[in-house]
C-alpha cells in the first residue's frame, strides 16, 4: 500500500512565520516586564517575578507553538502539528466555514474544518490580501484541497470545491488579484471585526453568481 501524498498548505513560508513568533515571544517580555514592574512597585521582586511569569509564559508559549505550526493535506486528511497534532477527514467533516480575518490592514480568507476523527477543528489559510495584492496558497494545494472537497457528499464541501476551481481559474486567466473570488469575498466582509464567519448561504449565493 503506497504512502498518501503529502501537500503543505502553509500560506507563509518558514522565515515569515519565524519572525513573527519572535516578534510575539519579544513583546510577551516587554509587557511581562513591565506589568511585573508595576506590581514589584508593591510587593517587591516576588510580585515582578510572579506577574512576569503569569503574562509571559502563556504567550511565550503561544509563540513557540506559532513557530512551529504546520498544516498539510495527506491523502483526504488536513493535518496540523505543533506542539502536538490535529487530524481532521475533510470527506466525512461535519464542520466547514468560511471566515476573513482583518488584523493590521491585512485580510485573510480561512478555511475551517472540524470532524472525525476526533471531533477537532483546523482553520487553513486560502488567502491574504492587502491593497490589491496579496499572498495565496499555491495552485497545487489549491487543487488538491478543491478536488478532496469535491470527494465528501456534504453540499457545503461542494460549494467550496467550487469556489476553488474558480480561484484557480481566474488565476489561470491572469486575472488582477482584485478580480479573484476570494479577494472578492475578502472584500465584502464588515470591516472592524477581527474574525467574520461567511454564511454558508451566502457563500452559495456568491458561487452561484460566479457561472454568470
Amino acid at each position: 500500500m503506497t504512502e498518501a501524498e503529502t501537500i503543505p498548505l502553509d500560506l507563509l513560508d518558514r522565515k515569515t512565520i519565524r519572525t513573527r513568533a519572535r516578534n510575539v515571544a519579544i513583546a510577551a517580555l516587554i509587557v511581562a516586564a513591565a506589568l511585573g514592574g508595576i506590581v514589584s512597585l508593591f510587593a517587591g521582586p516576588t510580585g515582578f517575578a510572579i506577574t512576569a511569569a503569569i503574562v509571559a509564559i502563556p504567550l511565550l508559549l503561544m509563540a513557540f507553538a506559532e513557530a512551529r505550526k504546520t498544516i498539510a493535506l495527506r491523502g483526504g486528511e488536513v493535518v496540523a502539528r505543533a506542539l502536538g497534532s490535529r487530524v481532521v477527514d475533510v470527506r466525512t467533516a461535519d464542520r466547514l466555514e468560511l471566515f476573513v480575518t482583518d488584523l493590521r490592514g491585512a485580510r485573510t480568507v480561512n478555511l475551517l474544518v472540524g470532524g472525525p476523527p476526533k471531533g477537532k477543528a483546523i482553520s487553513v489559510s486560502l488567502a491574504m490580501y492587502a491593497g490589491t495584492g496579496g499572498r495565496e496558497l499555491g495552485v497545487y494545494a489549491l487543487r488538491r484541497l478543491a478536488d478532496t472537497l469535491a470527494s465528501s457528499e456534504d453540499t457545503r464541501a461542494l460549494v467550496l470545491s467550487q469556489l476553488i476551481v474558480a480561484q484557480l481559474r481566474s488565476e489561470a486567466r491572469g486575472d488582477a488579484a482584485s478580480d479573484r473570488p476570494l479577494y472578492r469575498l475578502a472584500s465584502v466582509a464588515p470591516p472592524g471585526r477581527m474574525a467574520q464567519r461567511l454564511h454558508s448561504d451566502a457563500v452559495a449565493r456568491f458561487v452561484a453568481a460566479l457561472d454568470h
